[in-house]
């Protein structure tokens, strides 16, 4: 790919005008990104990625393209063994993607991928840090209860830190100062992985040693807040009363206790005519995502996107929204974007809780989806 030339594009929000000028673009900014506004008083503005698989249903070969030219830009000699973390939630599948295929793409045996979580496990954690402008602050990031694993990170020498996009750079320098000092005195090299770099230089700076940078698209943003505007929106949540709290089941977990090998146990048919969904669930999206790639790959059109906790205003890049109660239970609505189950002949919904904690008003939005559920039964 060839580096293209400046541009600067911009989009008016109803509490401001965000403005960014690309300097750096391996694939065309259009066909990267666009603009949304977040329900959030913390930050009003969003990039949305039209790669990740999140909030705009995306071909998994499309999401596979931007695996292997991040992975390609990291360096395969970094000293070991190397800990990969992605951020929850968006950038669990972004994390896992890059890391199996740099995996793959050096043959190494000593890469360990971790996600950071909004759910505990009942397990030691390592950390638990803070992203300030997120609608969920709190990360927690557990310990490996795999030996190997756990070795692994404990004597990590390389950091891989994994994001959809850095603005200030503030998330990841949050993450790498939580971590035990066991481990942040044994890191020599640190790389930083976007999709979209827009901290010009910032996520870098806020880092300490050998600090090496690797996205698709670079360059940086400014925010002019609108005057006169009333004041900022909460984060949503339903006035009803709260669910009972399902949560991961550590047997079933991969990511959030680390992995160094990814394998792939889910499955479904793709449909007879037509065009498939393969939809993930909140942090359950690395599996759904195999299996969109799988169907792909044996001929069938597929397109990959995911159900998210993220609330955002219907505007821009964000054509049509649908809200429902989280199958973690709770009362934190979630949501599903730039989804017409018309367009679909099959989608197919992936769940690590069981289907009976599925909203049904999202089982009646979808028509008849394919629910694929990945726990043990009767846990």
């Amino acid at each position: 790919m060839t580096a293209r030339a400046a541009e600067i594009l911009s989009a008016e929000l109803q509490r401001g005008t965000i403005t960014v000028e690309v300097e750096r673009s391996l694939m065309p900014a259009s066909e990267m990104f666009g603009f949304a506004e977040r329900i959030n008083p913390k930050r009003s503005f969003l990039f949305v990625s039209k790669v990740l698989g999140r909030h705009i249903p995306v071909r998994p070969s499309t999401m596979r393209k931007t695996f292997q030219v991040l992975a390609s830009q990291i360096a395969a000699d970094l000293p070991g063994p190397v800990l990969f973390i992605g951020m929850a939630e968006t950038a669990i599948g972004l994390g896992a993607g890059v890391h199996q295929q740099y995996v793959t793409d050096t043959g190494r045996d000593d890469a360990v991928y971790l996600c950071t979580t909004r759910y505990p496990l009942g397990t030691p954690l390592l950390c638990v840090f803070e992203e300030e402008h997120s609608h969920a602050t709190r990360h927690l990031v557990h310990e490996p209860t795999d030996l190997r694993i756990r070795d692994l990170v404990a004597n990590a020498r390389s950091l891989v830190l994994v994001d959809d996009e850095a603005s200030t750079g503030k998330t990841f320098s949050n993450l790498f100062a939580a971590l035990p000092e066991t481990i942040r005195s044994n890191i020599t090299d640190t790389v930083l992985v976007t999709l979209t770099d827009w901290s010009d230089g910032a996520a870098a700076a806020k880092m300490a040693g050998n600090v090496t940078e690797a996205s698709i698209l670079s360059g940086r943003y400014s925010w002019t807040p609108r005057e006169g505007v009333a004041a900022a929106p909460q984060v949503p949540t339903f006035d009803r009363p709260a669910r009972e709290e399902v949560f991961p089941q550590v047997d079933r977990d991969w990511a959030r206790l680390g992995v160094v090998d990814h394998g792939q146990h889910l499955h479904a048919k793709a449909a007879d005519s037509g065009v498939t969904l393969v939809l993930g669930t909140g942090e359950h999206v690395w599996q759904p995502f195999l299996l969109a790639e799988k169907l792909e790959q044996g001929g069938a059109e597929v397109f990959y996107s995911s159900v998210t906790r993220s609330p955002i205003s219907e505007g821009h890049a964000i054509g049509s929204k649908f809200s429902f109660s989280d199958n973690y239970g709770g009362t934190v609505p979630n949501y599903l974007y730039n989804v017409d189950p018309a367009r679909y002949g099959k989608i197919i919904l992936c769940s690590e809780t069981g289907i009976e904690h599925i909203c049904g008003d999202l089982i009646s939005a979808l028509g008849q989806p394919v629910v694929v559920v990945d726990r043990e039964e009767g846990v």
